[in-house]
């Protein structure tokens, strides 16, 4: 027999089943591992639930358990509450909206559900898996495809999950704007008055039917956007004016920066793993929530040409972007770039990362004797000098380290960008190579998100380097090739 004590704590985490889609999720899936990203989750749902909330975007990356508790477990639970309160739930793909649906169809019919939610039930003549009723009531869930009809129906709850399958059909303007069409004449015309709309997906392109809403309508939504690996508070300013979302606000998590988002799952090593093999574009996008156009901004892709290698004989510069942060923040970059014959410039390296001052030193100390050895020695050493007493005291420090390089120093002054605008203009013409090395596509994806783009080191440096040797505007401060510093 059951003792009492036993009764006691099911009946208590039972009343707890019903007071939050997180402890539901917890009592019908005791094995779902959750973290603070799912209770912030799980408390914006809640908040859907209880009508305080009629517009929810959640941008977070594959494989943290978002669709488990939005589109599978927050059906059930919503009509637990609400039985008379249809639910329409899609997805590119009619099939992953029928899979959803037979998820949440197997919870309401299961023996925990029954314990918390009593008397809710579906309909024995009503339990298609793209169609299901609760017995007696109102309610029930459609599952559908977008792009597929609604009609005849209409819901209290509309769940969009991943709209565009992949990064291929998100670039097509014709999917695109079906995807719009789909969703102004047929999806949001099946919601009704009070009804609530939840959009969960990958942002894989600027023009989706996300930004299409934060354009039109984003003072109407709430929006969610988890990144993977939390961003400083510059860059998340700048990443959501990008998207046209609020800035000034904090990471939702209160993370710092470089903490990954749900390290149960995603350690920051693992997640880094991930990013070199999705690549920068894909990484942005599913990772970040901070969609890139392919095809680059001012640079395309098309400019930039690989080829095997340099001349062996020209004139070299490695210029360093010095950032002095560890974990997050601005990145340090040095780009190796040699003017060859017919006034053609070729990337040969790309050496990039975020380091605390002393480990940057050491890399540009270690990257300076690989070129030196590479060609004896000839290879010029740019550093750039911030203003001010700091910038310059880190610049005196670079040289005597490099004592026996040679090594000049740049003192910028202005507006960085507009330094671009040489080596820019170079690549339009398609007179800049890239050699191909593993830096290559990293480089590629920060060029062409320019200016729009989190990071620009990598162009930064790129664009000293050619001014070093195409233009020879670079600030001398009398440095000669032992490394003494004279200025």
């Amino acid at each position: 027999m059951v003792s009492q004590q036993a009764a006691a704590e099911e009946l208590l985490k039972r009343r707890k089943a019903r007071s939050g889609l997180l402890n539901f999720t917890n009592y019908t899936f005791p094995q779902y591992r959750a973290e603070r990203v799912h209770d912030l989750i799980a408390a914006r749902l809640d908040r859907v639930l209880a009508g305080e909330c009629k517009r929810l975007m959640i941008f977070a990356p594959p494989q943290h358990g978002k669709s488990e508790l939005a589109s599978v477990r927050m059906p059930a639970y919503w009509l637990g509450r609400r039985p008379d309160d249809p639910v329409i739930i899609s997805s590119y793909a009619a099939s992953l909206a029928y899979s959803k649906s037979r998820q949440a169809r197997a919870i309401v019919e299961s023996g925990e559900f029954a314990r918390v939610f009593g008397g809710v039930t579906t309909r024995a003549d009503s339990r298609a898996v793209d169609h299901w009723e609760i017995s007696g009531k109102r309610g029930g869930l459609l599952a559908v495809g977008v792009g597929g009809p609604v009609t005849g129906h209409g819901a209290l709850l509309g769940l969009i999950d991943d709209p565009f399958e992949n990064w291929e059909q998100a670039q097509s303007a014709t999917i695109r704007d079906k995807v719009w069409e789909w969703w102004r004449t047929t999806f949001r015309t099946r919601i009704w008055e009070h009804g609530a709309i939840v959009l969960i997906m990958t942002r894989w392109n600027e023009d989706d039917i996300a930004g299409r809403l934060i354009a039109e309508q984003g003072d109407r939504w709430e929006i969610l956007r988890l990144p993977a690996i939390a961003e400083s508070q510059e860059e998340r300013d700048a990443n959501n004016q990008r998207l046209g979302m609020k800035t000034g606000e904090p990471d939702p998590l209160g993370r710092e920066a470089g903490e990954p988002l749900a390290p149960g799952r995603y350690s920051r090593e693992a997640l880094e793993s991930l990013r070199r093999d999705v690549g920068e574009l894909g990484w942005w996008s599913e990772y970040q929530g901070v969609p890139r156009s392919p095809e680059g901004g001012r640079i395309k892709r098309s400019m930039l040409e690989i080829v095997e290698a340099a001349p062996a004989y020209g004139r070299r510069v490695r210029y360093w972007d010095k950032a002095g942060t560890g974990g997050g923040g601005k990145r340090t970059a040095g780009v190796l770039m040699t003017e060859g014959p017919h006034r053609i410039w070729y990337i040969e390296d790309v050496v990039t990362g975020q380091w605390e001052a002393a480990e940057r030193e050491d890399v540009i100390k270690q990257t300076a004797q690989l070129d030196a050895q590479r060609y004896d020695n000839a290879v010029e050493i740019g550093l750039e000098q911030e203003p001010g007493s700091g910038g310059k005291e880190s610049a005196q420090n670079s040289i005597k380290m490099l004592a026996g390089y040679p090594v000049f120093v740049d003192k910028v002054t202005g507006e960085k960008s507009t330094r671009w605008e040489p080596v820019i203009a170079q690549m339009q013409a398609g007179n800049v190579k890239l050699v191909r090395g593993t830096w290559i596509q990293r480089y590629i994806d920060e060029l062409t998100a320019i200016p729009n783009g989190t990071f620009k080191d990598q162009m930064d440096a790129t664009a000293g380097g050619f001014n070093r040797l195409a233009l020879g505007s670079v600030t001398e401060v009398g440095v000669n090739p032992l490394g003494d510093y004279r200025g």
